[in-house]
């Protein structure tokens, strides 16, 4: 073929240009920009197919679990290109990502393309040119048993959220779903709370003294008295009982203790002094868990954050592949390592033979090896810091400390731990003057440790952060004790005795779930930022700070979920689920075979089937109730949570009371007692404050559901006449009745005036005054001098703002609307829009989007932050920032959007009238032509993993 070329297909746009640049002019690269196809919503499916054994899942789970594939609208122009660029090709290569997903996408690339042209797949761990040029000579064919594997984990989670989310709309409330692994992150989540709530706090004492010697002080706790062990907070359980055989010092006795030895004629000596080698080990290189958890420490990073700023790292070559569970390096690495740590921090900073990690995890997710910078030589992060900017560049420094440091040398050392008695001498056990009776004759032994760092190894380069430990468990950071020796005495300038309560289990941070969901076998390297910024999304889980807090939905779910779904939420089954995707992905589990199992039941499952068939009677009402307090419990209703408190002296038709909970309750801060105060805290009531001297209205502050806000009522309303009757002024009987008159249609009454109270205001504290301002809201500042045309200042959903016909101003708080005169309104719309930002109405720009064509803008809307190329806009999640957005993220969230199509508008009253009555029925829509039903012999023709 004169002039052909290889075309190359990649999934990213960013590491389409990456590639094109080492592979030269006999090359084309080109992008899929992620998925081309994926599984059909059913509501989509060709009415012929609605109705058989597809109509459900768009899944023919009685033919061999064969899915229905379609290629979505705005992947039809991807497609299209590369199927022109492949006519003139004369060689494909699929360069997607090692892993399932990459597999899946190149798998549905040949099934679309359906290549005439020899196909190669092109795999690499890194985007380098030697990476890129060495790939492209040893390729390999399709691996088959990946694409089932990633098949099998997408159909799984078709069929588990399809049936099981029905449910909790049902039971729980609209818009909820269940997921394979989000519903068991949920549990994690919802556990710890639980144990939070039970939660019983004991409260303790002890001493801290502070002793000299000639050179120097050093301070001790006490840890014995009288022999005995003094009681820390690790000797309790979370019901506040203690578990050990330990004396436990309320605060008479702590108080009493410390006056007692502070008496000068009490000895203080130094009874015992131990000296051991410290050492420590560096860290393995980082894995994606590890990563996400590290840089969550030390960055405060989300997840997901982490993970897009890694895969921009990866597919600029950067780092190598960040998604892997392996701890393992490459000798290339290793060597790389091992000569930039003895050229930066000397030669005695490497150990004599290099490091060997090994991993945890029983199957390394399709692994190359650890996360580490690109090449035969890393570039240190000075070398790059005009490359990389933000968050690029600390997790790239991040990533290059701890691969260099994971190959030197331990940190070595020495830890003394003293012992100190405090007490009547050996010789003299009689009780000091004025002690209490329970301290006569006590000794008191208190302890110090210190760490000297003598070596300090690869702490040079880098120390890895621990999660906050409980009740003080932490390890001891290096310090240093006097030189001092047994019999040596010493002296006290202070003893304080300190009150202590043991505290709840430390609620789940994105890191620390990382790590329990990774313990727990739950997920997958490439799965953890999207299980936790799915339970974000979904309002099972809100962020308090680093902290997850669930929402009381959270637990009428995962309770549901217990109770009718037991195995679907038991982490052990869900890990095992995971291993059967491995083994299915090495080949050794058939996944037909594994999805019967699944669904219709068999030797390891009941069946998912046989689950939802025979859930029986669900009552909502108890699923959504959580007793709190003795005739007060907690109720998940459609606006939200509130208690419901009874009233004893209530009679049959009475109605329990309801009270709002405060929206930052958190759920274990609502005790038996605060549950208590809110039901016994007086309601709020309607306050009249005045008439409106202009209508004669009475005005009214009220609280709604909503918040605060005043509003205009009707005066009451005069006694009504006489009926009209005539009557016999002797007898007092009706002589003649009038006819009735038949009442005249009362026009619709109009709507009250109603406003928020600004959230400064208080409704106890509102005036007539301040509530007629409110109320004659928007108010007229003035006309502008040059258009004539009217500005009001005024307060909507997102804030306060100045309008001028459809051109608005924010304004800088809610007392402006109120302030600003004619010339502040002026001056503000002389302004650009956005004034604190560039000139540009973009906050962000990027290049063209490979879709569109058109490029990609940053911009700030009505409803917060979006991404647009012009055509489609995009809102920027609550978990992303505007910042820290990149130009693949921008790509993915226009994509999402084209994926999900035009929002359908709603149906009105007036349109649903024109509809015709007899409506012709829309003729069965034909088989699209790029919605194909998987063929079950495609894959057959492909050889399996090994074969090539």
């Amino acid at each position: 073929m004169s002039g052909a070329k290889k075309l190359v297909i990649v999934e990213s746009p960013t590491k389409m240009k990456s590639i094109a640049q080492y592979l030269g002019d006999g090359y084309e690269v080109l992008s899929s920009v992620g998925h081309i196809r994926d599984l059909i919503e059913p509501k989509n499916l060709p009415a012929e197919l609605k109705k058989g054994s597809l109509g459900k899942f768009s899944v023919d789970v009685e033919n061999g679990f064969e899915p229905y594939y379609v290629v979505s609208d705005s992947k039809k122009k991807t497609v299209a290109e590369l199927k022109r660029a492949l006519k003139n090709a004369d060689e494909l290569l699929l360069a997607t990502d090692e892993d399932r997903e990459g597999e899946a996408i190149a798998w549905h690339l040949l099934q679309e393309l359906k290549p005439k042209v020899p196909v190669r797949r092109m795999v690499f761990h890194e985007i380098t040119k030697d990476a890129i040029l060495a790939a492209k000579d040893h390729t390999r064919e399709l691996d088959t048993s990946l694409v089932d594997a990633q098949e099998t984990r997408r159909i799984l989670d078709r069929l588990y959220g399809y049936e099981v989310s029905p449910v909790l709309w049902r039971k729980v409330g609209p818009g909820l779903s269940a997921g394979r692994v989000q519903s068991a992150a949920t549990r994690l989540v919802v556990d710890r709370e639980r144990e939070r709530l039970a939660f019983v706090a004991a409260g303790y004492w002890d001493l801290i003294g502070r002793f000299t010697t000639d050179e120097s002080a050093f301070d001790a706790r006490l840890v014995r008295l009288a022999g005995e062990r003094v009681a820390t907070g690790r000797d309790f359980d979370d019901l506040g009982r203690l578990t050990g055989k330990a004396v436990v010092l309320d605060e008479t006795t702590a108080t009493a203790l410390a006056a007692a030895l502070r008496d000068d004629t009490v000895a203080r000596r130094v009874s015992k002094v131990e000296s051991k080698p410290y050492s420590r080990r560096p860290a393995a290189p980082f894995t994606t868990s590890t990563l996400q958890q590290e840089a969550a420490r030390k960055l405060r990073l989300s997840a997901r954050d982490t993970m897009r700023v890694a895969q921009s790292l990866y597919e600029n070559g950067y780092i190598t592949y960040m998604r892997t569970d392996s701890v393992s390096l490459s000798a290339q690495a290793v060597k790389a390592a091992r000569d930039q740590a003895a050229k930066l921090y000397g030669a005695d900073s490497i150990p004599d033979k290099p490091r060997a990690y090994t991993g945890k995890s029983k199957n390394a997710q399709e692994a190359h090896e650890a996360i580490r910078p690109s090449g035969e030589v890393f570039r240190t992060p000075a070398e790059l810091e005009k490359s990389l900017r933000g968050s690029e560049f600390k997790l790239y420094d991040l990533i290059w400390k701890r691969t260099v440091a994971s190959q030197m040398a331990d940190a070595k050392g020495q830890t003394a731990t003293v012992t100190l008695e405090v007490g009547p001498t050996a010789q003299d056990a009689s009780a000091p003057e004025g002690a209490t009776a329970p301290i006569a004759g006590t000794i008191a032994e208190f302890t110090a440790s210190g760490t000297v760092i003598t070596f300090r190894g690869f702490l040079a380069a880098y120390e890895e952060s621990r999660d906050e430990d409980r009740d003080g468990d932490a390890e001891p950071g290096e310090a240093k004790l006097p030189v001092l020796k047994e019999g040596q005495a010493v002296g006290l300038a202070d003893l304080d005795a300190k009150g202590h309560e043991t505290s709840p289990p430390p609620r789940y941070t994105e890191a620390s779930l990382v790590k329990r969901l990774e313990e727990l076998g739950i997920g997958r390297p490439s799965t953890f930022a999207s299980i936790i910024s799915t339970i974000l999304d979904r309002g099972y889980v809100t962020r308090r700070g680093q902290a997850l807090v669930p929402s009381w939905t959270a637990f009428s779910v995962v309770r549901l979920l217990e109770e009718h779904f037991g195995d679907l939420v038991e982490y052990d089954f869900t890990a095992e689920m995971e291993d059967d995707l491995d083994r299915i992905a090495s080949g050794e589990a058939d996944r037909v075979d594994w999805l019967n199992e699944f669904y219709f039941g068999g030797d390891k499952h009941r069946g998912l089937r046989q689950v939802v068939d025979n859930l029986g009677d669900i009552d909502a009402r108890e699923i959504n109730t959580v007793g709190i307090a003795p005739g007060i419990a907690l109720r998940i209703g459609k606006y939200g949570p509130y208690l419901e408190v009874e009233d004893p002296d209530a009679g049959p038709d009475d109605q329990p009371k309801r009270v709002n909970l405060p929206e930052d309750l958190a759920p274990d801060e609502l005790t038996p007692a605060k549950a208590r105060e809110l039901a016994e805290a007086p309601v709020q009531t309607d306050r009249v404050l005045g008439l409106n001297p202009t209508d004669g209205k009475q005005v009214v502050v009220k609280v709604g559901r909503f918040g605060p806000y005043v509003t205009e009522v009707e005066p009451e309303e005069a006694e009504p006449e006489a009926s009209g009757d005539v009557v016999d002024p002797a007898t007092g009987e009706v002589v003649e009745a009038p006819k009735p008159k038949r009442a005249p249609k009362k026009a619709a009454a109009p709507k009250p005036r109603t406003a928020s109270l600004f959230k400064s205001m208080q409704p106890e504290e509102v005036d007539l005054q301040t509530a007629l301002k409110l109320l004659d809201l928007p108010r007229i500042v003035g006309l502008d001098p040059e258009s004539g045309d009217e500005i009001t200042a005024q307060n909507g959903r997102y804030g306060p703002y100045l309008k001028k016909g459809t051109d608005t101003r924010t304004l800088p708080s809610e007392d402006a609307i109120f302030e600003i005169d004619l010339d502040g309104a002026i001056e503000l719309y002389a302004q650009p829009k956005y004034g604190n930002r560039r000139a540009s109405s973009a906050l962000k720009e990027f290049e063209a989007d490979p879709v569109s064509g058109k490029p990609i803008k940053v911009k700030d809307g009505r409803f917060g932050p979006y991404v647009t190329d012009g055509e489609t806009n995009a809102t920027i999640p609550r978990g992303d920032s505007v910042e820290e957005l990149t130009f693949d993220r921008a790509v993915e969230l226009l994509q999402i959007k084209r994926d999900k199509g035009p929002a359908k508008p709603r149906a009105t009253r007036a349109t649903a009238a024109k509809k015709p009555a007899a409506a012709a029925k829309k003729p069965a829509a034909k088989k699209p032509a790029a919605a194909a039903k998987k063929p079950a012999t495609t894959r057959k023709a492909a050889p399996k993993k090994g074969d090539a």
